[in-house]
């Protein structure tokens, strides 16, 4: 009457600029058996620091996220972010 816990993971590339959507499925299990699951979701933006999630978003990031693509992201931002002065 153990139970387990594991995670899955799924993560989307939005374009233009490469933005990954990552969810996590956080799953419980008893003797094999899956009793709950809950999803959390967040996203990474480029030139984010991703060295806090999993290695698979790591190596997207890392593979994705070229120094144009990096800098072409932070040029689309607006000069004055909402609530900024």
């Amino acid at each position: 009457m153990a139970f387990t816990e594991k995670q899955e993971y799924k993560v989307e590339v939005i374009p233009p600029f490469k933005i990954l959507q990552v969810r996590r499925a956080d799953i419980v299990e008893k003797d094999g058996v899956e009793v709950g699951r809950t999803y959390h979701r967040h996203v990474c933006v480029p030139g984010t620091d991703v060295s806090g999630d999993c290695a698979e978003v790591q190596a997207i990031a890392g593979a994705l996220w070229t120094a144009e693509v990096v800098a072409a992201y932070q040029d689309s931002l607006p000069e004055n972010p909402a609530g900024g002065e």
